[in-house]
């Protein structure tokens, strides 16, 4: 019995080749170009950067069982919509961890120790991810698909099966709540001095 390895850092990937409709050079291709996607848009997401592998690898388990279904040409759509699916997941798991009293406080920060400007890039990383939990998931997906994955509307209307003229709307409804967010994040910021 064959098995699909992949060994990637923040993925181990490991199941039966033989398993039918399991495309092996399909599925380490499609690893390859886009295990990092994957990653930021979990992160992005809202996924927590201690969750983010564990789910990164459920995306693609979901992929490598349902790659037969799936037309050449929209596996980043497939991705990114179950991208979607498992954040969503996870963010409701860590919120019920949290009401339950099992996590006091998450924490983002990367416990050791590195230069300063890596440790000015991860604050401004945890800012984003503040920022961008607050935007409902509609606004969220395509915000983060436009600003920081830079994909086009039409792509992104692709990728999320909506029509051009809703992520025009959802883009400008997006930007003004980051705006939004941002000013309430200074305002709460600048209480505390």
């Amino acid at each position: 019995m064959a098995q699909i390895s992949v060994s990637h850092p923040g993925l181990a990937l490991s199941m039966d080749a033989d398993a039918p409709g399991v495309d092996s050079p399909r599925l380490n291709s499609l690893i390859e170009e886009h295990l990092d996607f994957v990653w930021r848009s979990l992160r992005r997401l809202g996924v927590p950067q201690s969750a983010t592998d564990d789910a990164s690898q459920r995306v693609w388990l979901v992929l490598a069982r349902r790659l037969p279904e799936i037309t050449p040409g929209q596996e980043r759509a497939f991705l990114f919509g179950t991208a979607m699916r498992v954040a969503s997941d996870v963010r409701r798991r860590v919120a019920k961890r949290r009401e339950l009293g099992g996590m006091e406080h998450m924490d983002f920060v990367d416990h050791s120790p590195t230069p300063l400007d890596l440790i000015a890039r991860h604050q401004a990383r945890h800012l984003l991810d503040q920022v961008l939990g607050e935007l409902p998931q509609d606004l969220r997906a395509v915000f983060v698909l436009y600003e920081l994955e830079e994909q086009t509307a039409a792509q992104i209307a692709a990728l999320l099966d909506i029509p051009p003229g809703t992520v025009a709307s959802r883009l400008r409804r997006a930007r003004a709540e980051f705006e939004q967010a941002i000013k309430r994040f200074k305002a709460r910021r600048e209480g505390f001095k």
